[in-house]
C-alpha cells in the first residue's frame, strides 16, 4: 500500500494518469546484475545493479542500469540520467557526474544490456541490436506501433516506470541525500523527463535536452502517426505525449535545445515549457547538434543548474530572463545575474523554411549592467536572445514571431 507521506507528494490530478504511478514510487526489489551474463560490467566505483520494472503482459520485468557514487563516504548529491534513442545505460555518463561530486543511475529503457551485436559490452557507442534480456519489457523507441495495446504494456509506460522506479531506489541508498536528486535525459530520454516529472515531484530539478512534448506537432513524427491513422494518433497523444504530465511538475526546469533539432522542433520546445507550472530557464544554442556525448550529455548550464539545486551551500544560479519587448524597430532584453554578463546576442532567421533548414543570423550587442537593446534588422520572421556571463553559461529567452 502506498505510505501517506508518499501520497503527499503525488502531483494533484495523479489519479487520472493512465496506469498505476503509485508502485513506480516504492523502493524496487534489486538482483543482481550477473543474472544478466557474465560480461565484465562494472568498473571501480561504478557497478552494474537490476531492479524491478513494471510488470509486461502480466509477467515480471527487470531494469539493467549502471550506478556509481564519487569518491569518499558521502552522503551524495544525485543525478539520474535516461538515454534517447539508439542507446542504453551509458558507463561513461555516470563517470562524468561521479568526477563532478554527485553519485548518478543511468538505466536501460528498452529491455536491453549494454552489449552490442558482436557480443562486446559497447562504450557509448549507438547499435540497432542492443542484446535484449530475458526480463525485458516493450521495445523502445516512442512505442508508436504499441499506440493500440493496453497503457499498462506501453514502452512510454515502462520506459517512465524504469526512471522514477531507479529514482525511488537511489533515495533508498544510504550514501545518497534523497532530497538532492535532479534527472536529465537526451532526445527521448528527454521526452520521459519531461513524464517523469510529471508523475514524480521528489525530483530538485529536471533537465531534458531536445525532447518535450506536443510531439504530434513535431514534423520528424509525422509519418509515424500518419502511419498510425487518426484514431489511433489521438489515442496516443492522449496518453503518453508528455504533455499531459508536465502540467503536473512544478519543480525547476531546464530546457536545452537546438535551433535547428530536427526531432523536436522550436514550436512544440516552447508550448512544453510554458506547460509546465514550475519556473523555466532557457538555453537555446544556434545549430546544437542533436546526440548523446558532449553535444547532449555534458552542457555546462547542466551542471550549473544541479550545483545550485542540489550542491550545499548552493552556487550561484544561472542568470535569469526578467523582461523583454519591442518598441517600433528596436528590440530589447533584461535580465539578472550574479555573474557579470560577457555578451549578449541577438539571433535572428528571415528564412521561413521547416524550422530544422532555417539559416540563423547573430548578432553581437554590447550588454549593459542589467539590459541589451538594438534594431531589429529588417525582414527578421523570428528572433531570439541569449545572454552568456562570464563563466560561458547561456541563457535564452523565449522565441519570437516577428510577425505576430
Amino acid at each position: 500500500m502506498i505510505s501517506y507521506r508518499i501520497m503527499d507528494r503525488l502531483p494533484a490530478g495523479i489519479k487520472d494518469l493512465p496506469w498505476p504511478v503509485e508502485d513506480d514510487l516504492q523502493t524496487p526489489e534489486t538482483f543482481s546484475a550477473t543474472d544478466f551474463g557474465p560480461q565484465p560490467f562494472d568498473e571501480g566505483l561504478i557497478r552494474a545493479i537490476a531492479y524491478a520494472g513494471p510488470p509486461y503482459q502480466g509477467s515480471p520485468t527487470r531494469i539493467f542500469a549502471y550506478y556509481g557514487t564519487p569518491q569518499g563516504e558521502g552522503p551524495f548529491p544525485a543525478m539520474v540520467l535516461i538515454h534517447g534513442g539508439g542507446g542504453t545505460a551509458f558507463v561513461e555518463w555516470v563517470r562524468l557526474w561521479n568526477e563532478r561530486g554527485y553519485a548518478a543511475l543511468a538505466m536501460d529503457t528498452c529491455g536491453c544490456i549494454p552489449v552490442g551485436g558482436d557480443g562486446l559490452v559497447s562504450r557509448n557507442n549507438f547499435s540497432d541490436s542492443w542484446q535484449r534480456h530475458t526480463w525485458a519489457g516493450p521495445p523502445g523507441w516512442g512505442g508508436f506501433s504499441q499506440a493500440d495495446s493496453p497503457p499498462d504494456d506501453h514502452w512510454m509506460r515502462h520506459a517512465s516506470g524504469a526512471v522514477v522506479r531507479g529514482h525511488s531506489l537511489l533515495r533508498s541508498f544510504p550514501e545518497i541525500i534523497p532530497d538532492r536528486i535532479g534527472v536529465t535525459g537526451v532526445s527521448w530520454g528527454g521526452v520521459l523527463t519531461c513524464i517523469a516529472a510529471g508523475i514524480d515531484n521528489r525530483f530538485a530539478f529536471a533537465a531534458p535536452v531536445y525532447g518535450c512534448g506536443f510531439i504530434r506537432d513535431c514534423p520528424a513524427w509525422k509519418a509515424d502517426f500518419e502511419q498510425m491513422g487518426d484514431q489511433l494518433a489521438t489515442r496516443w497523444a492522449s496518453l503518453f505525449d508528455p504533455a499531459i504530465f508536465l502540467r503536473h511538475a512544478g519543480m525547476p526546469f531546464l530546457w536545452v535545445n537546438g535551433t535547428n533539432d530536427f526531432a523536436f522542433t522550436l514550436p512544440a520546445w516552447q508550448r512544453s515549457y510554458r506547460t509546465s507550472p514550475g519556473s523555466s530557464t532557457l538555453s537555446l544554442i544556434v545549430r546544437m547538434p542533436h546526440g548523446h556525448g558532449g553535444a547532449g550529455e555534458s552542457p555546462a548550464e547542466i551542471l550549473a543548474f544541479a550545483e545550485h539545486f542540489l550542491k550545499e551551500p548552493a552556487a550561484p544560479p544561472l542568470p535569469s530572463i526578467t523582461s523583454q519587448g519591442c518598441d517600433k524597430d528596436r528590440v530589447w532584453v533584461s535580465w539578472v545575474s550574479e555573474f557579470p554578463i560577457e555578451r549578449a546576442e541577438l539571433n535572428v532567421t528571415h528564412d521561413s523554411a521547416p524550422w530544422e533548414n532555417r539559416l540563423w543570423e547573430t548578432v553581437s550587442v554590447t550588454p549593459g549592467i542589467e539590459r541589451a537593446e538594438t534594431i531589429l534588422p529588417h525582414g527578421t520572421l523570428t528572433y531570439f536572445w541569449n545572454i552568456v556571463d562570464v563563466r560561458g553559461l547561456t541563457v535564452s529567452a523565449e522565441h519570437i514571431d516577428a510577425q505576430d
